[in-house]
């Protein structure tokens, strides 16, 4: 198997991995019903993965730094599969919350092994278009992950999707297993030097932007399920096509975050897509009468939200270039951080305010982001001779 051919496969089972912290959110409502809780309780099962992903991922990262790659990405898939096991075997909302940590864990690890694997099998003029190959892998659960996890909740039964999930990686366990080559550990990263970058007031503020533009994101998005189906009164179905073409438009808003960029500059392109992110919110509160509108909205939600990560992750490591793997590394744990506390705002929310009250603070936490970039990014001033 060519080298080529063993990084699609990293960014296949990648997708799996992505898919098991995106899913829940396209059935929120279904899981609610099912185990008799609240849908703000149901939206704390996306809230404790991305915390747990936010906090373990770096610890975990720096206590198996030596370990065999290939032994380290075998041990995480194992542990996926188990964390899907654990949703279908045992009943209740706490062993839930529990298998959502267990997922939590092993996608950290694995995406992070992964991406360090690509790396090692690409050649070095084909570095990057292999770290974005195994990062589409993870981005692509949106298009076809979450719509069809939703198609399948709502005609089936919605643990059959992690038992598919537990399946796939149980198959890919020995798929990597005969594919993937040994690979020596690095030297490991103390934490406390990856947070002496915090000390840096330009890191410091871009990861503010961040943390505020995913905090807007999550607080709408978490909530989208139920949104749709009380606000917008949408069908399953339609939802499904809703939910398919949000995530379609993502990729779409990504490679339109990366040319704007490269084209453009930061500032101009993450300002445009966080204004246009923030007014987006604000419109899909306004649309809920028409499913037309709606449908038009999320596109260019997704469009704009999407656009600013490439833009967001340029920006950091900019601030950095000697320490890019560091900085991507802040990116993922304020990215999932600020997911889960946008998560358990919007739960909080729920229980005391309308269903559409999440999309306006949606709107409010990325026009945050917008005020502080203008403020914190400064217009590249070019010199003529």
């Amino acid at each position: 198997m060519s080298n080529s051919l063993k990084i699609l496969l990293l960014a296949i089972v990648t997708f799996f991995v992505g898919t098991s912290e995106y899913v829940i959110a396209g059935f929120l409502d279904i899981i609610a019903k099912d185990t008799g809780i609240s849908i703000a309780s149901a939206g704390q099962l996306i809230s404790i993965f991305s915390l747990s992903y936010a906090i373990g991922t770096p610890i975990l990262v720096a206590l198996t730094a030596r370990m065999d790659r290939r032994t380290l990405l075998i041990a995480s898939l194992v542990t996926f599969v188990i964390g899907n096991a654990m949703v279908i075997f045992l009943p209740g909302y706490l062993p839930l919350l529990l298998s959502r940590v267990v997922l939590a864990l092993s996608a950290g690890i694995f995406l992070t092994v992964a991406i360090t694997m690509a790396t090692k099998l690409a050649k070095p003029e084909k570095i990057g278009s292999a770290i974005s190959t195994v990062v589409m892998g993870f981005s692509t659960s949106f298009v076809i992950g979450i719509p069809l996890g939703r198609l399948v909740a709502a005609n089936m039964n919605w643990k059959l999707n992690f038992a598919a999930l537990g399946i796939l990686g149980f198959a890919a366990v020995f798929i990597l297993m005969a594919a993937i080559p040994r690979t020596e550990g690095e030297t490991p990263i103390p934490l406390v030097k990856q947070l002496a970058f915090l000390k840096n007031p330009k890191i410091l503020m871009a990861l503010v932007v961040i943390f505020f533009w995913i905090l807007g994101y999550s607080i709408a998005f978490t909530y989208i399920t139920p949104f749709l189906l009380n606000v917008a009164n949408m069908s399953t179905s339609t939802i499904s096509m809703a939910l398919f073409l949000f995530g379609f438009a993502s990729m779409i808003g990504a490679k339109i975050g990366g040319s704007a960029t490269d084209k453009w500059g930061v500032r101009k392109t993450l300002l445009s897509g966080l204004i246009i992110h923030a007014i987006s919110l604000a419109l899909l509160a306004l649309s809920a009468h028409s499913i037309v509108a709606v449908l038009l909205v999320l596109v260019l939600w997704s469009l704009s939200l999407w656009s600013s990560g490439p833009t967001q992750q340029v920006n950091l490591v900019s601030q950095a270039p000697e320490a890019s793997s560091i900085m991507i590394s802040l990116y993922s744990s304020t990215q999932q951080l600020s997911m889960a506390i946008g998560a358990g705002l919007g739960g909080i929310m729920l229980k005391n305010m309308p269903i559409s009250s999440v999309v306006w603070f949606g709107a409010l936490g990325v026009a945050i982001a917008a005020i502080l970039a203008i403020r914190v990014i400064r217009p590249v001033v070019k010199v003529s001779n």
